[in-house]
Formats: structure tokens, C-alpha cells, sequence
């Protein structure tokens, strides 16, 4: 029985975070269009070109010593040779240890994130990711709090 391209498409989105928790830079960049790519990291500028965008990851990948993604909301669109994949990154992580051999503090982030594909005759490979925060209550009361 044969796939369709929405579990196609979804193979390749889990794929892309699979990867990322592995720390595979190799596998990361296979699984990227080789031109005209673009991603947008919560916080940080828009990137592009592969360039760019690849080494934002190897810099993320350097600086993460564990990271694992919660999937939840994922909804898959395609129409024709594009895909768009909306979904919500329940994102626990930790940075470098503070003393050798420990893992530093986990914390706990939530981004909301859009990926869209294009297919290829390699199978569908990332166009563009754009994460954006999302902003928890207290967030939100820390930035009524600072001054106008």
C-alpha cells in the first residue's frame, strides 16, 4: 500500500525533529532543500540561505547538550508540490553543565512553529521553519511590569 503525500509529509516534519534531538548535523542538513531556504528561530532575526540557516543549527546543536521535542497540535496541508505543517514544539532542553559530567538545568519552552516542504526526487525536504514563543502568563506580567 502506498503512502500519501500527508504521510509523507508528516514522516519528513518528525524526521526534522528526531534529528535535531539526536544532534545529527549531517542527516539535519540532508533533509533541507539545497537553495533558497529561510527559518526564523524564536527570538533571533530571519535567516537565509542555506548557509546561514545550517549554521544556526550547528550552533544551536553545540550549544544544546540534551533537547527533545513534544509534538502536539500537527496539522498537515498539501496542495500540489508544497506542504505546510503547522504544530506546537513542547521543547525540554538543557544547556552545557556547570560542573563536567552533569547536565545543566532543564527548562521548559513553548513554540509554536510552521514548516513548510517542497517535494523533490528526494522526497519532501524543508523550505522554511518559523518558530515563534509562546508567551506564558507570567511573561506576559513581567513585560506589564517594566517601565513605559
Amino acid at each position: 500500500m502506498s503512502r500519501t503525500d500527508v504521510e509523507l509529509v508528516e514522516e519528513a516534519n518528525t524526521a526534522f525533529y528526531e534529528t535535531m534531538e539526536r544532534g545529527d548535523f549531517e542527516r539535519l542538513s540532508e533533509l533541507w532543500l539545497d537553495d533558497d531556504i529561510s527559518c526564523v528561530h524564536p527570538g533571533w532575526p530571519m535567516l537565509s540561505g542555506r548557509g546561514e540557516v545550517l549554521r544556526s543549527y550547528a550552533l544551536i546543536m553545540a550549544n544544546t547538550e540534551y533537547i527533545q521535542f513534544f509534538l502536539t497540535d500537527v496539522k498537515v496541508s498539501v496542495a500540489g508540490d508544497t506542504a505546510l505543517v503547522t504544530c506546537t514544539e513542547n521543547i525540554l532542553s538543557g544547556g552545557p553543565a556547570e560542573e563536567a559530567g552533569e547536565l545543566g538545568p532543564l527548562v521548559g519552552q513553548l513554540v509554536v512553529a510552521t514548516n513548510v516542504f517542497r517535494r523533490t526526487s528526494d522526497g519532501w525536504k524543508l523550505w522554511s521553519h518559523h518558530g515563534s514563543p509562546v508567551l506564558t502568563e507570567s511573561d506576559e506580567e513581567q513585560g506589564d511590569e517594566s517601565p513605559a
